[in-house]
């Protein structure tokens, strides 16, 4: 086992599944099962979930909402969206917990990063909402911030590609995958991993980083085992 304490970051479109909105039951199954299966070796798991899936911030300000409001409402989207996995967590007999960046009782526990630790060291799943509890600062950021905060071995970052390649790899076939990458080298390339806030705040606290496809079934065990897929971002 490489990891023994992780911060998971899941986007929130990731839980649309292919309808690109919402949440979709199925994915949200799969999830479930996956940390569960991850839980039940010993690993303790915090997670940070986007709410891309019911509306973000950036996009609601080009279409006229006031930045600070829409970040609010994208900060309420991760809190439903968390609520879900905890739900589908509950279902499959996995304890698990919500936390809220903003207070919220009863629907969430105001976030403190001693009681968080207090869950994970009982084998619950944390579920950490709300991003940062600000607005201008993506769930990247918060996810970074939690990481360093709860002392995690690593932050793995599940998207829908397998790894950091030198371009999208879904618009340019000739793109090449990094098997490992320096926080520097992204610096230098222009690389899109995180935003810049999350990217240095893990540089600078040596935390290292793990890009890989959450969608497919068992690559997160294989990542927490130690298996080369994905890509490892280091300082």
């Amino acid at each position: 086992m490489k990891y023994k304490r992780i911060l998971l970051k899941l986007s929130g479109e990731s839980l649309a599944g292919n309808a690109k909105q919402g949440i979709d039951t199925a994915c949200l199954e799969d999830y479930a099962e996956q940390l569960k299966s991850v839980a039940d070796t010993g690993v303790q798991i915090a997670i940070v979930i986007g709410g891309g899936n019911i509306f973000r911030g950036l996009q609601g300000t080009k279409r006229g909402f006031d930045r600070v409001r829409g970040d609010q409402m994208g900060m309420l989207a991760t809190v439903v969206n968390s609520l879900a996995l905890c739900s589908a967590l509950t279902s499959i007999g996995q304890k698990s917990r919500v936390f809220t960046a903003i207070r919220m009782e009863p629907i969430g526990e105001f976030y403190s990063k001693w009681k968080a630790i207090e869950a994970l060291e009982k084998g619950e799943i944390v579920i950490l909402s709300g991003g940062t509890g600000n607005p201008f600062f993506t769930t990247d950021t918060a996810s970074a911030l939690r990481a360093i905060e709860l002392e995690a071995d690593a932050m793995l970052k599940g998207t829908r590609v397998d790894g950091i390649y030198t371009a999208d790899p879904e618009k340019d076939p000739s793109a090449v995958k990094f098997e490992r990458i320096s926080y520097d080298e992204i610096y230098a390339k222009g690389l899109r991993v995180m935003d810049l806030t999350a990217t240095t705040m893990c540089k600078e606290n040596e935390l290292p980083v793990v890009v890989f496809n959450m969608d497919i079934y068992g690559n997160l065990k294989k990542v927490i085992d130690g298996e080369n897929i994905g890509t490892i971002v280091h300082v």
